[in-house]
């Protein structure tokens, strides 16, 4: 509004001028010069005086103090995560919990230094043969986990994921089910398939190295297979399954349809087990999701 009466004023002053110029066009040429001469005297000295005062306005604004709101600092991302226990109790886990995790009645839980969970039932170590019991790994946003599985498969949890696993593997296949991202290392065993499920998809393999981006907040689910042969089929869909290659990546968007991505960026599609962030050709969308988990 300030700025709109400056226009105003000047405009106005601007007319008044003019017209008083119009009026004089008659009289002698020096009588003519002279107003217009002092026209542009008063227009130029109305100039100079906006622009000091709207030049001490502007200062003072911006040598004011203005209070601000003290933020909670971000901290670098870290190895952490929460264990769920089959009876529904959780342990924290981190770099520094290694040795017994918990006890209750004859169950024994201890984290090994390789990242290895083992349980002790009532003094025993539970053998296949036993019941299985299911546990549950999850990290926080700027959390990553990495937790080896009782057949030797290494996993490793990006931020906001989690893992669902039996304790010790049983029968004809070894199932887990994901949430977000997870990187694999799976252990070999020919007559016992590994199996990822991961939302609406299913990975099979025997024995390989791949990564699963699951996050539901991304256009799609996609496998990227860096060593071995995987797969990739879908749940409650007739549509045919899909082998993967190494350096070959699927990719199933919400209607539940895969395609298949040969050459792909292997090196961006792992970056982030490797502590990095990489992006090639991405949107600015993308980028901030990776950044803020």
């Amino acid at each position: 509004s300030e700025i709109n009466s400056k226009e105003q004023t000047e405009l106005r002053i601007k007319e008044r001028l003019l017209a008083t110029i119009s009026e004089t066009e008659n009289r002698k040429g020096i009588n003519k010069w002279w107003m217009r001469s002092a026209a542009a005297v008063v227009l130029i000295g109305l100039a100079v005086f906006f622009f000091i005062t709207t030049g001490n306005k502007k200062q003072s604004t911006i040598v004011a103090e203005v209070p601000v709101k003290q933020t909670e600092e971000i901290v670098p991302g870290g190895n952490k995560a929460m264990l769920t226990l089959a009876d529904g109790s959780t342990i924290i886990l981190d770099s520094a919990s290694n040795g017994l995790l918990s006890q209750q009645g004859g169950i024994k839980v201890q984290k090994l230094d390789n990242g290895l969970l083992a349980y002790t039932i009532n003094g025993k170590l539970i053998t296949e043969n036993d019941q299985a019991f299911y546990n549950t790994i999850t990290t926080p946003r700027g959390g990553q986990y990495q937790v080896t599985l009782s057949d030797g498969t290494q996993v490793w949890l990006n931020a906001a994921s989690s893992i669902h696993f039996p304790v010790v593997f049983a029968g004809t296949e070894r199932k887990v089910e994901i949430t977000g991202e997870a990187y694999f290392e799976v252990a070999k065993n020919a007559a016992m398939p590994f199996k990822v499920i991961a939302g609406s998809s299913e990975v099979e393999v025997l024995g390989t190295h791949f990564n699963i981006n699951s996050y539901t907040d991304e256009s799609s689910v996609k496998t990227t297979l860096l060593e071995g042969l995987v797969k990739v089929s879908v749940t409650g869909n007739n549509q045919s399954p899909k082998f993967l290659k190494a350096g070959q990546q699927t990719v199933l968007n919400k209607e539940g349809r895969i395609s298949i991505l040969n050459n792909a960026d292997l090196e961006e599609a792992v970056a982030w087990k490797n502590g990095r962030f990489q992006f090639n050709s991405a949107d600015l969308k993308s980028i901030l999701r990776q950044i803020s988990r």
